[in-house]
């Protein structure tokens, strides 16, 4: 496996972006560049990654293909469509976002994000972005999220099923599914369960902890890998048996400095259960 996460520190050219992830260990990266790239930029930083053994492991989206306005929402269908161009571009081994919600908040709840016609929605929008770049390097995929399209393990696989495209593949996120106490308290099995049913379709993997109050009501907190309930001995061996390019990546952290200390981290959990990250 490979593990990466986000830099938090600015960079220039190349060389500067290469010398940050060498001190924080990373050997999977997000895509250093956006879709304004030219092609000669990103000719030189696909250069620096292979020249150094990174793989490219996400082309971040992050916009609202669902959004209700309709400009907007086809301003942001044609951004996805350049992010994943990009992504084919840099040989990365996905383009993902979130399926996206019909109300104000980007990645907030509302109640058509249940509809059968918001699942429509997503299932033709996700055509609309793959078909239009045909990927052949890379694919798109959609981050499992806890109020939204997909939120569990069972409606990921019927979204690929209905789908219907090589070029999509799953960005497992399974602290965002541990989104009620039942699956808190299964959180291990709920996790295996995961892996099991979605293995052969992952692409790139969010790697976080959680952890849920015992009060009322129910409180789930997402948490940094170590400082919450989450064996990441019993993780780690299922990420390594997707093969050794898959890409783990830690987010949501403060700063630099905390990336490095968490990364360290997951390289322990990794020794421990004999998992060889590269």
């Amino acid at each position: 496996m490979r593990l990466g996460g986000a830099i938090e520190r600015p960079y220039n050219n190349p060389e500067q972006w290469f010398s940050l992830v060498k001190e924080l260990g990373y050997s999977t990266v997000l895509c250093p560049i956006g879709s304004d790239a030219s092609a000669q930029t990103r000719k030189e930083y696909l250069d620096c990654a292979k020249a150094n053994d990174l793989v490219i492991g996400e082309v971040g989206v992050w916009r609202n293909v669902l959004h209700e306005d309709e400009a907007e929402r086809a301003r942001n269908i044609e951004y996805a469509k350049a992010q994943l161009a990009l992504a084919e571009d840099m040989e990365a081994r996905c383009c993902v976002n979130i399926s996206g919600s019909r109300g104000d908040i980007w990645d907030g709840f509302h109640p058509e994000n249940y509809t059968a016609d918001t699942y429509a929605l997503v299932v033709d929008t996700t055509r609309e972005i793959i078909d239009a770049v045909n990927p052949r390097k890379t694919c798109y995929s959609i981050e499992s999220m806890p109020w939204m399209v997909p939120d569990s393990p069972e409606q990921y696989l019927q979204l690929i099923k209905d789908v219907d495209r090589k070029a999509f593949g799953v960005h497992l996120d399974f602290v965002n599914m541990i989104n009620c106490p039942k699956r808190y308290v299964f959180r291990h099995e709920f996790i295996n369960h995961c892996f099991r049913l979605l293995g052969e379709h992952i692409v790139s993997i969010h790697g976080k902890d959680v952890r849920m109050d015992n009060a009322y009501t129910t409180l789930i907190h997402e948490e940094f890998p170590g400082q919450g309930t989450l064996d990441y001995t019993m993780i780690l061996p299922w990420v390594e048996k997707l093969g050794a390019d898959t890409p783990f990546f830690i987010e949501h952290l403060p700063d630099f400095d905390t990336y490095k200390s968490c990364a360290a981290y997951i390289r322990e959990q990794a020794a421990l259960c004999d998992v060889h990250i590269k």
